[in-house]
């Protein structure tokens, strides 16, 4: 096994050529073909998704659209999920693609489109139950864990300088890591009112979760999380002696990494606390719906207001070019960064994950400045625009940032370049990458990265219901 870091296989950085215009694109065209493992080879079938991706093919009218969408949607169910039954109940380990590990973030993103049609398919209802399951689990393990083995196994960060235990692949403190277990369940019991997997040890979880996010408020100290690792990647350890840089308690809760595994420079993460604050309201209505237990569900609802009132008052800054807009981190004693990463939770997908309206005026602002020249992390090529992250460094777009774009968009023409960019720099794979040179497309990360081609389905099934006509066209 080895890192999302060691999988980076980018040449030399082509030369920039005359910047893209929103309504031109280059000729990167070429004709899509089924890339999907035979059916005997699938890690798992279902028929509520192989009957969605006939009704969606035979309605797009761009063949090479719908063949990316066939290849790309079906890509979790195909590739990444390991389903069983342990002591009478669902388990699902799901890996990210070419990394042999479960990420709480990635596993639920990777299911999350398939939720709306399992109500319809009791076995893709019970593989989504199991993967509820096995997050549990995890978090039972440890709630300061980005991702796990299947079990006690060997983890190519072992040596790191932090509480490393055998299940762990890695040990990186991410808000968002438990925030999107949380977000999964709620979505599933709204699709199916199902309520089997939320049982006493799901509860246990949750309750752990809100721990945790109270502990890294830092209000009593720094806490029992600091991590460390050996390595001449700076973004892959953490400033101060492995408790990141100091922060002044706020209300907000500190996430020594981004949702890239990059460590934060200042330790308030504003998308991932924006994250929180809607996740912690999902729960306080689960506990009083399902469990009826108020003191918990108070307990959410306090902690959620308490996230959002420190997001108004220290959420918003003056950018010197683009007046006030919604900075990328803080640390509660002033200081901010200016930026966006295309990982989700991004700035740019607050709508998405239900944190805020797409037409809020100070998110519009922010929305502008981070397709400015003014955001370190915005790349324009010959090829295409788009958010990139430090991850993978500069010039290299995410397909992620670019379907997120789309996803938070009403305007129809602004849908259908993002469609068209994302159609044109898959390099004839058949499917999306990490990261792709913004010039050369041939150029990328990542050839197996499950979220980012299940998410790619999810935007097209968002299209087909609420723009229909866009996908009645040629791209």
């Amino acid at each position: 096994m080895i890192s999302r870091r060691d999988f980076l296989k980018v040449s030399a950085l082509a030369s920039a050529g005359m910047l893209v215009k929103a309504n031109k694109m280059p000729a990167f065209i070429h004709v899509s073909e089924n890339k999907r493992p035979i059916p005997a080879k699938r890690k798992f079938i279902s028929e509520a998704v192989e009957e969605k991706i006939k009704e969606i093919k035979s309605f797009t009218a761009d063949e090479d659209l719908g063949m990316l969408f066939e290849n790309c949607f079906p890509n979790t169910l195909d590739t990444t999920v390991n389903f069983k039954m342990i002591e009478g109940k669902p388990d699902t380990f799901v890996i990210t693609g070419d990394i042999n590990a479960m990420w709480l973030r990635d596993s639920s993103a990777q299911v999350w489109p398939y939720v709306p049609l399992a109500k319809k398919d009791p076995k893709l209802k019970n593989l989504i139950a199991g993967v509820i399951n096995r997050q549990a689990k995890c978090i039972l393990i440890d709630p300061y864990a980005n991702a796990f083995n299947d079990g006690p196994a060997e983890s190519p960060w072992a040596k790191d300088i932090t509480d490393m235990k055998p299940e762990l692949h890695e040990r990186k403190w991410e808000v968002d890591s438990l925030c999107y277990p949380i977000r999964l369940a709620y979505a599933y019991w709204k699709a199916t009112g199902d309520v089997s997997c939320l049982d006493a040890n799901w509860v246990k979880a949750m309750k752990l979760v809100v721990d945790t996010f109270i502990t890294q408020q830092r209000k009593n100290g720094r806490g029992p999380y600091s991590f460390e690792r050996v390595t001449g990647w700076q973004t892959d350890t953490v400033a101060g002696g492995g408790w990141g840089n100091p922060c002044k308690p706020v209300g907000l809760i500190c996430s020594i990494f981004r949702p890239s595994d990059d460590a934060t420079i200042f330790p308030f993460l504003i998308p991932s606390n924006y994250f929180a604050v809607v996740s912690l309201k999902q729960l306080s209505e689960m506990f009083t719906v399902i469990f009826n237990d108020k003191n918990f569900a108070d307990k959410c609802a306090a902690l959620a207001q308490e996230v959002e009132d420190a997001l108004k008052e220290y959420a918003v800054a003056e950018h010197y070019k683009m007046g006030k807009i919604i900075p990328y981190e803080v640390d509660g004693f002033g200081n901010h960064s200016f930026m966006d990463d295309a990982n989700v939770p991004s700035l740019l997908s607050l709508p998405y994950l239900g944190a805020i309206k797409n037409n809020d005026p100070l998110y519009q602002n922010t929305r502008k400045y981070l397709f400015s020249e003014y955001n370190p992390y915005y790349f324009k090529g010959k090829a295409a625009e788009g958010l990139g992250g430090p991850h993978t460094g500069m010039d290299l777009i995410w397909p992620l940032g670019i379907i997120i774009r789309a996803m938070t968009s009403d305007d129809e023409k602004e849908i259908k370049y993002c469609l068209k960019m994302l159609k044109t720099t898959d390099a004839g794979t058949g499917f999306m990458h990490e990261s792709f040179n913004k010039d050369n497309p041939a150029n990328y990360t990542r050839s197996w990265f499950a979220w980012a081609n299940t998410i790619f389905g999810e935007l097209i099934l968002k299209i087909y219901e609420e723009h229909p006509d866009i996908l009645k066209s040629r791209i």
